[in-house]
């Protein structure tokens, strides 16, 4: 019964992910708000090609899927810095709390810097600078429905500004995560970024959110110390797109990793570095309660994203 109700996850996330192609296609790219929402915060995850919400076993699962929480262990921490593409600063900091044995609570935050840009008039005559920056607020619970089975959502308060002009909005994750009776296989499921924007930058208009549906399945394998993972997403604002990563466990404390995502077709300029285009690799390394994690993901010719992240037990 318990793996008939983890394919029925399995089957009916997959489901409606195929059913959504038709939702939205290219002609629907960069009309939603608040695209910092979509960039994955953590170093461990990026250098799996951002494959996760079928594994989510660490504290990154405050933004890949929080029915996942359950599987962490005591009070956790988790940081990232991300030095993003055009010298764009962004950054997560997250706790979890377990409230009990079969409750788990998180909080965190997320912001993203554009730095300073140079602003003109109709004419091109420059009038100085000015600054953009967002920012988001999330509360998470994840709770064990039994030994297999837990549910979980996020609530998000988001704010953005850009100069003198600012909106906000209230956004919901919810996602369903199930493990196998062996412990290998594991298959997640998470609808993000639902919700409103409660107001616009100009009074006349408000934007969609960035919302997507995702189905994640990771599997340790038997005879290999190696992590496998794939997920599948499909963004209300483009076409679906998979993940792939793996993780490499033999030479504990430290941890290697490689990934790609079919998103990075979205970089390509018939360029030299178009095969490099969605490829990412990191390490990890343990030491006592505290894990350290670095990955470098490219974007073609946009150039290479450098992330770090710390997480471990208060």
């Amino acid at each position: 019964m318990k793996k008939l109700i983890g394919w029925g996850i399995f089957l009916t996330f997959l489901t409606v992910l195929i059913s959504s192609a038709a939702w939205g296609a290219n002609s629907k790219v960069g009309t939603t708000a608040y695209g910092f929402l979509k960039i994955d915060p953590s170093a461990r995850s990026t250098g799996m090609g951002g494959a996760f919400v079928g594994l989510s076993n660490d504290e990154a699962a405050l933004y890949f899927n929080p029915a996942g929480l359950i599987q962490t262990e005591g009070k956790r921490f988790f940081t990232t810095y991300n030095n993003y593409l055009s010298d764009i600063q962004s950054g997560f900091l997250g706790y979890i709390h377990p409230y009990s044995e079969n409750l788990k609570l998180g909080v965190s935050v997320c912001y993203f810097n554009y730095g300073s840009m140079i602003k003109t008039d109709a004419q091109g005559v420059n009038l100085g600078t000015f600054g953009a920056s967002d920012i988001a607020f999330a509360l998470s619970l994840s709770r064990k429905v039994n030994t297999r089975f837990s549910l979980g959502g996020t609530g998000k308060l988001i704010y953005e500004k850009i100069d003198g002009y600012s909106s906000d909005a209230l956004a919901l994750d919810l996602g369903a995560f199930y493990i196998s009776g062996d412990n290998r296989t594991r298959i997640g499921g998470m609808a993000q970024n639902l919700g409103v924007q409660l107001k616009g930058a100009t009074e006349s208009h408000k934007d969609q959110l960035p919302t997507s549906v995702k189905l994640g399945l990771s599997h340790q394998l038997r005879e290999l110390p190696l992590i496998f993972a794939a997920d599948i997403a499909k963004p209300m604002d483009n076409d679906i797109y998979f993940n792939l990563g793996g993780e490499f466990t033999a030479l504990k404390p430290l941890y290697l990793r490689v990934g790609w995502s079919s998103f990075g077709k979205n970089y390509k300029t018939d360029s030299d570095k178009d095969n490099l285009a969605g490829f990412a690799a990191g390490f990890g390394v343990t030491w006592k309660v505290y894990r350290f994690d670095y990955a470098y993901s490219s974007y073609a010719d946009l150039g290479g994203v450098h992330k770090i992240s710390i997480s471990g037990g208060i």
